[in-house]
């Protein structure tokens, strides 16, 4: 019987390991209907065909349990087009949807938290999605269950159709912006400032190959909010040899383990921005002591310094 109102959509590719674990949460939360979707195997890795179908094939016996809607990829689409083009697809079937991946393991109570407030604020423009991460200090707790963001954090996390039609994968609106002060208007923070300008423009410029920083664009863009729990409700799992896209293993993002969220929850009188969070959360991930940050800097130095070189001409 299901236990959810929503659908749930998991996006695999290589890990069976980790999708086992993944999968037998989410068939114990009881969706009505399981969205898969999958990126194909790269030609040039030894085995991945394999461990491809072998995290496929896992799907395959969900079907005894929900309804299973696949979206595969033949060839390797990488990690921009196929999440992009997946969760097109995935708002495509459904107005709603509880969003996990195969490294993302989810606290049980994730799931009710997810669903009681994709049906609490389904026609509230002003909530862009539901975040089942908290990377705030664990000492910073709120009386409330959640409170609201500016910030996406999509390591388990869920949104409707309406808020997704916002999103653009090319972040064609970013060069009017780029030069004026409106992220400043945003932030207010320099460095806050600087970090969001760098990494739009490693995204515009395809220096880096994601997805999610146009997602973070189009909540700036749109004055969307997030909804964030008063506990980190998701856990990954990935950081292993078979990652595919980690950046260093000692980011703070991957210290932090779910617990459990008291339930029923404890809603927030009004719709409001906390921003005193978002400054402790922006300085605990992405200032000192964050290192994700400096590795991005250095990254888009590099990228500039090689660039200059190839463009100016041999020395003689």
């Amino acid at each position: 019987m299901a236990n959810l109102e929503s659908n749930v959509a998991l996006f695999i590719f290589r890990r069976p390991d980790a999708t086992a674990r993944v999968l037998e949460r989410i068939l114990a939360a009881g969706p009505q209907r399981l969205l898969v979707v999958a990126d194909g195997p790269r030609v040039d890795i030894p085995g991945e065909q394999e461990l491809c179908f072998q995290t496929r094939a896992l799907i395959d016996q969900a079907r005894t349990v929900c309804e299973v809607v696949t979206n595969y990829a033949q060839s390797n689409l990488g990690l921009r087009k196929r999440m992009s083009s997946g969760l097109d697809w995935i708002f495509e079937q459904s107005d709603r949807a509880i969003i996990l991946e195969d490294d993302c393991l989810p606290e049980p109570s994730f799931f009710p938290f997810c669903d009681e407030l994709l049906q609490r604020f389904a026609d509230d423009p002003r909530i862009f999605m539901i975040s089942g991460d908290n990377f705030l200090p664990r000492s910073r707790r709120f009386a409330n269950s959640y409170h609201f963001s500016h910030f996406v954090h999509i390591w388990g996390w869920a949104s409707w159709r309406r808020a997704w039609k916002r999103y653009d994968v090319d972040m064609t609106g970013w060069p009017a912006r780029r030069n004026t002060k409106w992220l400043e208007s945003k932030l207010g923070a320099e460095d806050e400032v600087r970090f969001w300008r760098d990494n739009f423009d490693g995204v515009y410029d395809g220096r880096v190959n994601t997805w999610d920083f146009q997602w973070q664009y189009a909540c700036f863009a749109n004055d969307g909010l997030s909804v964030v729990p008063a506990r980190h409700l998701v856990t990954n799992i990935g950081l292993d040899t078979s990652a595919t896209n980690t950046v260093n293993p000692q980011d703070p993002h991957f210290r932090a383990r779910a617990e459990p969220l008291p339930l029923p929850l404890k809603h927030p009188k009004t719709v409001q921005r906390n921003v005193e969070a978002d400054h402790k959360e922006f300085r605990a991930l992405f200032g000192k002591p964050g290192q994700f940050a400096k590795l991005l800097r250095k990254a888009g130095k590099r990228f500039r310094r090689l660039a200059a070189r190839l463009r100016s001409p041999k020395s003689n």
